[in-house]
């Protein structure tokens, strides 16, 4: 096909456009309204995940260290711990600095803790620990059993009888809350990217019916252009053009209006009416990160189904 004829085809694929606003204009609304539900949807699911994970950063995992235990195996643990895979920080708190953490907790009765703040205060009740945060919770279970593994140590009585003991006596994990986390993120993403497939499927359907209709009422159109001779290609390409077109404003009108939505939700939770929000806020996408792929998603989506759609609804009517 000649550059002049591609421009041809095109310029008329646009002012078919025109010439049918109405059948146009139904195209774009039905094709904007899928793509904000779809768009919103898969927008729930990604903030949704991302606060799930914000709130696995939070689990850590306390080892409490008993007074009697070696300190040659604790400084061992500084760098044995840190060296787990799973293991995302760990944090060395003895029994001083625990004694500090206590008086601020306490606040106005912090004073309390006098008597027993200093480093070497045998007096302190208060034991060390070490403070563990995991990068994968599903595997939360299992680290904790290999650091207690790392703790144990063979103890040698005055008579000479020796027995096992471990540094740890005490371990505090949320291993119930990690479960339900990992639980809930796999909801999550099994609900809002199901929903998306859904709502994809649904948007393929309807607008190709919507298009069928507009082609429908052009087929007088295209069975004059087929008996003076025009090629299947000379007549589905300003159809394959009007349906990208359209595609493309939809895409971007969704864009308008979906990021337009986002950005005032963002707004509106940071103001200080909605700080009881705050640490849902923090993990939400920001608007800028979020409004780029979203219009590529769109105007990509938009511009997919209303091509294919124009050029399959087409065909039947090429056999004359």
């Amino acid at each position: 096909m000649k550059w002049s004829s591609f421009k041809y085809l095109v310029k008329q694929g646009w002012h078919s456009m025109v010439a049918n606003r109405l059948m146009t204009l139904a195209s774009i609304g039905v094709l904007v309204a899928c793509l904000m539900i779809t768009g919103v949807a898969a927008l729930l699911s990604v903030n949704v995940t991302s606060y799930v994970d914000y709130l696995e950063t939070l689990n850590e995992i306390v080892f409490f260290i008993d007074d009697a235990a070696p300190a040659e195996t604790v400084e061992a643990l500084k760098t044995q711990i840190p060296a787990d895979g799973n293991v995302a920080a760990c944090e060395y708190v003895p029994k001083a600095a625990a004694v500090e953490e206590m008086r601020e907790y306490l606040g106005d009765y912090g004073d309390i803790m006098n008597d027993y703040a200093g480093e070497g205060n045998t007096e302190n009740p208060l034991p060390a620990s070490f403070r563990v945060s995991v990068t994968d919770v599903a595997d939360l279970a299992p680290t904790v059993e290999r650091i207690k593994a790392m703790g144990a140590y063979t103890a040698t009585a005055e008579d000479g009888t020796a027995s096992d003991g471990n540094v740890f006596y005490k371990v505090n994990s949320p291993s119930e809350l990690s479960s339900t986390l990992v639980n809930l993120k796999r909801i999550v993403n099994y609900i809002g990217w199901g929903l998306v497939a859904v709502l994809g499927v649904v948007s393929v359907v309807v607008i190709s019916n919507t298009i069928r209709l507009t082609v429908f009422a052009r087929r007088k159109e295209i069975n004059i252009m087929k008996f003076v001779g025009a090629t299947n290609a000379f007549i589905r390409l300003p159809f394959f053009v009007e349906g990208m077109t359209v595609g493309a404003i939809s895409g971007v009108l969704a864009t308008v209006v979906v990021g337009g939505a986002y950005y005032g939700l963002e707004q509106a939770l940071l103001q200080p009416e909605a700080l009881w929000l705050n640490e849902f806020t923090k993990c939400m996408w920001p608007f800028m990160d979020i409004i780029w792929p979203l219009l590529g998603g769109f105007v990509l989506f938009g511009v997919a189904i209303g091509g294919v759609g124009c050029a399959s609804s087409i065909r039947k009517h090429l056999k004359v």
